[in-house]
């Protein structure tokens, strides 16, 4: 059986620190179970699955956030 081996590669232009998010304070969008979290943390804001935490979390610049949100209330991500 052959080995595979996988190795991470920082992406060019990726300008985002490692953060330790074991103490972040995660906040819900809806009371629901399994909805998205953020929490704001050292000037970034990190992004998870809230049903699954330990899953990778997606940070974002302040103006990123920004772009995304915007374009969410768009409608550009509505996949109905």
């Amino acid at each position: 059986m052959a080995e595979t081996i996988t190795t991470q590669q920082q992406l060019a232009g990726w300008e985002k620190p490692d953060l330790d998010l074991s103490n972040a304070n995660w906040q819900s969008g809806s009371q629901g179970a399994g909805d998205v979290q953020i929490a704001f943390v050292e000037g970034f804001i990190a992004m998870r699955n809230g049903g699954r935490p330990e899953s990778p979390s997606l940070i974002f610049t302040p103006a990123e956030w920004r772009a995304f949100v915007l374009n969410a209330r768009e409608g550009e991500f509505d996949l109905t």
